[in-house]
């Protein structure tokens, strides 16, 4: 008898535990059709920018005053801002024609780092169709006057007001970088998150020396990075009342097993996809499965977590003995 792949992620049931995270893949129907029939549980579109709101409240805004200096009577004729509809309407579509195109979870992406309206949207996101929402935060502390306490209220006073407006799952897409990673999934839970994605890919500029600029720089992530959340996974598994998704690195069955085996309800995949097309899904699928059947595993759910901290032999391996250990075995022909 095979394995059972299925697994629950956010309250959602999954046929596997492999999503498709926010990538230009998920961003228009023709592609998430073949990303659902290649196998894949879910999907994240890709993130709707605090940005792109803002720019278009704001162009809307000044198209509704443009002339009134001319007209003091004018200023009460133009509706308030809050009774006009704005927003980006092509991601509101594209929600609504994922959820008729296919049968998986469509789960929406939102990105910023400031409380205010733009959190607001994520009603009319809920209202399109979507079946959660992922807040992706995105911020750097580069003031020298900010304090992490500040910066971890900013996060979660951002999940608190999202949940305030609606009532399909939130997801957090965590930072790698706060000093007590544990503490802060376990307010990000307690402000109204479903679960946690472990972690945020920070993408880091360049200098281009032929031009002496400045310049954004994507490099798609590897096997090797899917470690960091292999780690707090194992860590957070069964501490804290919240769906666990691993991003970045995940390339290989070999690694959304590991992901599994350290607790993650599923793994989300962008980079491999985007080098090896929507079919590489079938082929993580399989390899899971197989290895599963080899090891007489029944189910996902049987394995997911068997070798988290709190299950593993060793649990001092997730923390400082295990960085000790690796230093001092590693060897080179140069020593």
């Amino acid at each position: 008898m095979s394995a059972d792949l299925r697994s629950r992620y956010l309250g959602l049931a999954l046929r596997n535990p492999i999503v498709a995270s926010a990538s230009p893949l998920t961003g228009n129907i023709d592609s998430l059709k073949r990303l659902e029939a290649a196998g894949v549980a879910a999907v994240v579109l890709p993130s709707l920018f605090e940005e792109q709101i803002e720019h278009e409240e704001m162009a809307t805004h000044n198209l509704m005053l443009s002339g009134t200096e001319m007209s003091p009577e004018a200023h009460g004729f133009f509706p308030e801002m809050q009774n006009y509809r704005t927003g980006p309407e092509n991601y509101l579509k594209l929600i609504s024609d994922a959820k008729q195109a296919i049968a998986v979870p469509v789960i929406a992406s939102l990105n910023g780092h400031t409380p205010g309206g733009w959190t607001q949207f994520a009603k009319q996101l809920e209202q399109a169709g979507a079946d959660a929402v992922e807040l992706n935060i995105y911020y750097v502390a580069t003031g020298l006057d900010d304090r992490s306490v500040e910066i971890e209220q900013r996060y979660i006073d951002l999940v608190a007001a999202i949940k305030s407006d609606v009532k399909i799952p939130i997801a957090v897409k965590v930072s790698p970088y706060f000093s007590a990673m544990a503490n802060m999934a376990s307010r990000l839970v307690k402000a109204g998150a479903s679960g946690l994605v472990l972690f945020n890919r920070f993408l880091q500029p360049d200098i281009l020396l032929d031009e002496l600029e400045v310049s954004p720089h994507l490099v798609l992530s590897t096997s090797d990075e899917l470690r960091l959340a292999l780690r707090w996974i194992a860590i957070l598994r069964g501490r804290v009342p919240a769906s666990l998704a691993a991003t970045g690195g995940a390339h290989t069955p070999d690694d959304v097993l590991k992901l599994l085996l350290a607790g993650a309800d599923c793994v989300m995949v962008a980079s491999s996809l985007l080098r090896k097309g929507p079919g590489h899904v079938a082929a993580l699928i399989s390899g899971v499965e197989k290895w599963m059947n080899e090891r007489e595993y029944v189910s996902v759910e049987q394995m997911k977590g068997s070798l988290s901290q709190q299950s593993c032999p060793d649990p001092a391996a997730f923390e400082r003995a295990n960085y000790m250990k690796a230093l001092i075995s590693y060897t080179s022909e140069f020593v």
